[in-house]
């Protein structure tokens, strides 16, 4: 939009680089151009503001198929306005002297006509063409044709305008046929998931198999050698039961012999010891038989003394001492006697 400012009674224009201006006083052209700045009188003044940049258009419009199927198609369309001054003079650009803003609605006017003739050319495109075909390769042939149409269109060039690209978004069924027709592919799809997660299933069978396999070939092996073990520890039992029998049996036999040797030992110093008690016995007697009696009977007293207790003291009375005298007394008698 143009900025317009008041001084004393005149109004100064200064429009924008991407506009063009056009002034008209009194019939005549003042002033004609791109990106202008001027002094004007509002009540001889008839400006027209038309833009030169490149604009975009989105469209949204729905078309049926060859087969009486609805779709959306979604594009957007590039334009310019090439020729100013024609589309000034066929479409209404006319702004206020003292806001500078459009009187119509003039973009709108363009976007219209670009719109409904796309529309033809796509509707016409679609109409022959059956919804599987279009939803595989539609896009290009809409957008093709979109543009070619627009191209030859003849009222647009003399309208001043220019369409620079034509994009088609998309293309898109209703959507209970977007679903029908997903299905099988969401069916493919699962059957490709599922074949995948079954191989991956069957790896790991696969996998936990072989796991097993060697787990239960180990403890074979394990038992294996847990059975050597076995055998081998009841082998050392063995020899070592042999060896500690043969060690106990050795040391019986060497017990047997020393306890034999040792019983002849005593046996020998016994019969020893017996004959030479004999032997002082029978000396012993043949000495007492020769010896005189008397003798006999000191010895006996001395005998009896050895045995006899320990006597502190002795108590000797008036009757003993006479007892004894009396004895010796017949005693010596007798020894006189004889």
């Amino acid at each position: 939009m143009a900025d317009i400012t008041r001084r004393f009674g005149l109004r100064h224009l200064r429009a924008q680089p991407t506009t063009h201006i056009r002034h008209v006083r009194r019939g005549r052209i003042a002033h004609d151009g791109t990106g202008l700045a001027f002094w004007f009188r509002p009540l001889t003044a008839v400006l027209s503001e038309v833009p030169v940049d490149d604009r975009e258009l989105a469209m949204l419009f729905h078309a049926r198929t060859a087969d009486f199927q609805d779709v959306t198609v979604q594009g957007t369309l590039t334009y310019r306005i090439t020729d100013p001054a024609t589309a000034a003079a066929r479409v209404d650009f006319g702004i206020d002297p003292d806001t500078g803003a459009w009187r119509s609605a003039p973009l709108d006017q363009l976007a219209g006509l670009l719109t409904e003739t796309a529309q033809q050319h796509a509707l016409g495109l679609l109409a022959r063409t059956p919804l599987a075909t279009a939803l595989a390769d539609g896009i290009a042939g809409v957008r093709d044709r979109m543009a070619a149409g627009l191209a030859a269109e003849p009222r647009l060039a003399e309208t001043g305008l220019a369409v620079i690209a034509v994009r088609v978004v998309a293309l898109r069924p209703e959507p209970e046929v977007e679903r029908a027709l997903r299905t099988p592919a969401r069916e493919l799809v699962q059957q490709e998931a599922d074949r995948a997660t079954f191989e991956r299933r069957a790896v790991a069978v696969e996998h936990e198999r072989g796991i097993a396999e060697n787990e239960l070939a180990n403890r074979i092996e394990l038992a294996r050698r847990q059975e050597q073990l076995i055998a081998q520890e009841g082998a050392n039992s063995r020899l070592q039961a042999e060896d500690e029998s043969a060690a106990d049996r050795i040391r019986t036999d060497a017990e047997a012999q020393r306890r034999t040797r040792l019983a002849g030992a005593e046996a020998d110093a016994a019969r020893a010891l017996g004959e030479a008690k004999a032997a002082a016995e029978a000396a012993w007697l043949a000495a007492h038989q020769q010896a005189d009696p008397a003798v006999l009977r000191a010895l006996a007293l001395m005998r009896l003394a050895e045995h006899l207790p320990r006597i502190d003291s002795v108590t000797l009375t008036p009757d003993l001492v006479t007892g004894l005298l009396a004895k010796l007394g017949a005693t010596g008698a007798e020894g006189a006697g004889r």
